[in-house]
């Protein structure tokens, strides 16, 4: 907590102190705090593409190539229904979000320690870290998003009116990420072996979630109880809005949606009662 204290006419001195009792979330600061988010999210995108001889296509050759292995394995050879949409424009639909969620929050895990230096020699709202590393990933997928729009020209698929709500879908797929990673992250200052299980987390959680099989091979009386896993929610919400599939997500979605705000506002309070140690700690 920053408080103002004069100790004469002529200087202003800025006192920070940790906070007590109930922990405020002081989310203004990360409006105050603005032009360091948008430095900190440019410098990620930059130093992901810095010295790499493909650049930015990286963006799509990583969807792209595990939308050809599942449309082989799982499409073809399996056999596993999507829902009367061709396989590949199926699976890729549900990839895309999926990349979006898996880098935001692996980045956001893992964002307080790789950046130990910066939290040890200068305050600013800690909150900035994780959010700008889980902000990066949006150039990705406008990127892998293009190709989307490509395959459903190719495809003859056009979407109808609920493409407007497309964004919302973006939106809670970054939210769920954020709430996830800011568990994580704050975790990871603590136990430094949990950016160990990120990658099985992310392993385990790409499989729960609807991108090679439709949710609609789980039973009717299940299907809100799948929610509870909030990509289940995204990944059909995308599909429902882009690829027009004939059933909205519906009570799956209201699920997710409820379980995406627990999850990010108890991100958001254990982060600030961690915060003050970060320092010490990291």
């Amino acid at each position: 907590m920053a408080e103002p204290f004069s100790g004469s006419s002529d200087l202003l001195r800025i006192v920070i102190r940790p906070s007590r009792g109930w922990v405020s979330l002081r989310l203004h600061e990360l409006w105050e705090y603005r032009e360091l988010l948008y430095f900190l999210t440019w410098r990620d995108i930059k130093v992901r593409y810095k010295q790499t001889v493909l650049g930015a296509a990286w963006a799509i050759i990583q969807p792209l190539f595990a939308m050809v292995v599942f449309s082989i394995f799982f499409g073809r050879l399996a056999k596993v229904p999507s829902d009367g949409l061709p396989y590949p424009i199926f699976a890729y639909c549900g990839l895309i979000p999926w990349q979006l969620f898996s880098h935001a929050l692996t980045e956001s895990a893992n964002s307080l320690v790789a950046n130990q230096n910066l939290i040890t020699k200068v305050y600013f709202p800690r909150l900035v870290i994780p959010l700008a590393a889980a902000l990066g990933g949006i150039v990705d997928f406008g990127i892998a998003f293009l190709v989307l729009l490509g395959m459903m020209t190719y495809y003859g698929i056009t979407p109808t009116v609920a493409v407007a709500t497309l964004p919302l879908f973006l939106l809670l797929a970054l939210a769920s990420a954020l709430g996830a990673g800011l568990w994580l992250s704050a975790l990871n200052v603590q136990y430094r072996d949990v950016r160990y299980t990120i990658p099985f987390l992310s392993q385990l959680w790409l499989f729960a979630t609807p991108i090679v099989y439709p949710s609609s091979l789980i039973p009717e009386r299940w299907r809100a109880l799948y929610g509870l896993n909030p990509m289940a929610g995204v990944v059909e919400g995308f599909r429902w809005t882009l690829l027009g599939t004939p059933r909205a997500p519906g009570p799956m979605l209201l699920v997710s949606i409820v379980v995406v705000i627990v999850l990010l506002v108890g991100g958001l309070y254990y982060f600030r009662r961690m915060e003050k140690t970060f320092a010490d700690v990291v």
